[in-house]
């Protein structure tokens, strides 16, 4: 199994996908931003981040561009309950352009989390 990071501020969505990520096996390390979701990435070095957008302190976008800059093949998921909202800016589409294995606007399905990590992990 892997090794995944979750970086989100919303307390309940790291609860969830730690419960989750734990209960298929794989190890889980959290973060409540992304300053401190860049520095717990560089101390564990996971397989893969599922990362929120829009966040205090370092959004989801400036976590990975700055990921990705420095490791190209890591895979990243990106969730935002913030991406159909025409007014951020965001959608779909220009989060995936970034480069990242995959988005997800909140709220998701467990499932469709574990098929969105599947594919990213394989």
């Amino acid at each position: 199994m892997a090794t995944i990071l979750v970086i989100d501020d919303e307390l309940q969505i790291n609860w969830l996908l730690n419960k989750m990520l734990l209960r298929d096996g794989h190890q889980v390390h959290t973060a409540k931003d992304g300053i401190e979701g860049i520095n717990t990435f560089n101390q564990f070095k996971p397989d893969l981040v599922i990362t929120d957008i829009v966040m205090p302190k370092k959004d989801g976008i400036e976590v990975i561009k700055e990921l990705l800059e420095s490791h190209p093949m890591l895979p990243i998921i990106a969730i935002s309950g913030a991406l159909l909202d025409m007014t951020a800016g965001m959608n779909l589409s220009s989060i995936e352009a970034l480069g990242v294995a995959g988005a997800l606007q909140k709220p998701f399905a467990l499932q469709q989390m574990r098929d969105m990590l599947e594919v990213a992990l394989n």
